[in-house]
């Protein structure tokens, strides 16, 4: 498995609560990213997702008024092929069966539960990234 190098990479947080925002981000700079762009809802995620071309996308899924399950739809529907497939990391503690299956139907890449630990984040952004 090689290393890769999170330096050069761009990532969108989408989260609507400001403080869980904040922590993402201390812990991604902690996995190594520099390049960290966010948004508070879906629909200004889009926006940052069009303006900045990002390598992953982490995104929460309960947020007004565009939600995680609506942006990953919109995201998944673009024509560009370059954006439609990029990789989306939902961060969200609703394990409900309907919202995983709406997620994996909607092509998500992974699911990490909050809280969420700077080794848990890692492994998982290594396991999409890697694919």
């Amino acid at each position: 498995m090689s290393a890769l190098d999170y330096l050069s990479m761009k990532i969108v947080v989408i989260e609507d609560d400001i403080y869980i925002r904040q922590v993402i981000i201390r812990l991604l700079r902690q996995v190594g990213f520099r390049s960290i762009y966010e948004a508070s809802d879906g629909k200004s995620g889009i926006e940052q997702v069009i303006r900045t071309r990002p390598d992953i996308i982490l995104c929460d899924i309960h947020m007004e008024p565009m939600n995680g399950l609506d942006f990953l739809k919109a995201l998944r529907n673009f024509k560009h092929p370059t954006l439609s497939t990029l990789p989306v990391i939902f961060l969200t503690s609703d394990a409900q069966s309907e919202t995983v299956v709406a997620a994996r139907d909607l092509d998500v890449s992974g699911y990490i539960a909050k809280p969420v630990s700077v080794r848990q984040l890692k492994e998982k952004l290594d396991s999409v990234l890697l694919k």
